[in-house]
């Protein structure tokens, strides 16, 4: 890991880019800790640049509470090599949904499958470095999207104690296999009116969770109508399991 620039935010929260071989990320961390960090990873839908305000906003929120925060940019976002294959799928989904038409579990294995098994790996190279950092030390949160990604992440990654998922994508069949193998606790986000995701899939999906402890959050609004008071609900679940 290599850290690029730093900054300090006018709440104290210090704020650094960084790059990992070839894939760019930013971590946030409070200003003045006397212990390691608990960790939380910000998971989003690609795109760095124009996601930063959300995921700053997020992140200082959680330095509020004494935790860091870490986000990396996803395969074939942002300034990282495109891929032909992802951008089809994309332009075939958008189709789809602008013509009203369903979408098929093809065009949702095309564009799911391969951002997992990409972004999975990275995301776990990402948690080795970052634990490495004396001011980081655990336990691990993981909190947003691609739904799917924290699902692969719940289940392959034994040191993410707990996750807050947001039910805003798309996912495919096998998603739900290994939903019935997620076992930590979970805190989903849901938008009722979402115009780009399938609502009674991701309450399917809900329900194939394994978790004992699972709470679904719903609101009524679109994908980017999550109301400020979510956040704060967010934290008080990582506080009952990152403290």
């Amino acid at each position: 890991m290599q850290f690029t620039s730093e900054q300090l935010l006018d709440d104290g929260v210090v704020e650094r880019a960084f790059t990992l071989g070839e894939v760019p990320g930013i971590l946030w961390t409070p200003g003045s800790v006397s212990e390691p960090a608990p960790l939380i990873l910000i998971g989003h839908p690609g795109g760095l640049d124009k996601m930063y305000p959300r995921l700053a906003g997020r992140a200082r929120q959680a330095a509020a509470e004494g935790y860091a925060s870490a986000t990396i940019e996803l395969p074939w976002s942002g300034d990282r090599p495109k891929s032909a294959e992802a951008e089809q799928a994309r332009a075939d989904l958008r189709r789809a949904i602008g013509a009203g038409e369903p979408v098929t579990d093809e065009i949702v294995d095309r564009l799911i499958h391969p951002l997992v098994e990409q972004a999975v790996p990275e995301w776990r190279a990402t948690l080795d470095a970052l634990l490495a950092l004396p001011e980081i030390g655990g336990p691990v949160g993981f909190s947003g999207g691609v739904i799917s990604i924290g699902v692969r992440l719940a289940v392959v990654e034994p040191r993410i104690s707990a996750a807050v998922l947001f039910a805003g994508s798309y996912v495919p069949r096998s998603t739900f296999e290994e939903a019935r193998q997620v076992t930590i606790p979970l805190h989903v986000l849901l938008q009722w009116d979402d115009e780009g995701n399938d609502r009674q899939m991701a309450l399917d999906l809900f329900d194939a969770f394994g978790s004992k402890e699972k709470t679904l959050h719903a609101n009524m609004g679109g994908h980017t109508g999550v109301p400020a008071f979510a956040g704060e609900e967010a934290n008080r679940f990582f506080a009952r399991h990152l403290r």
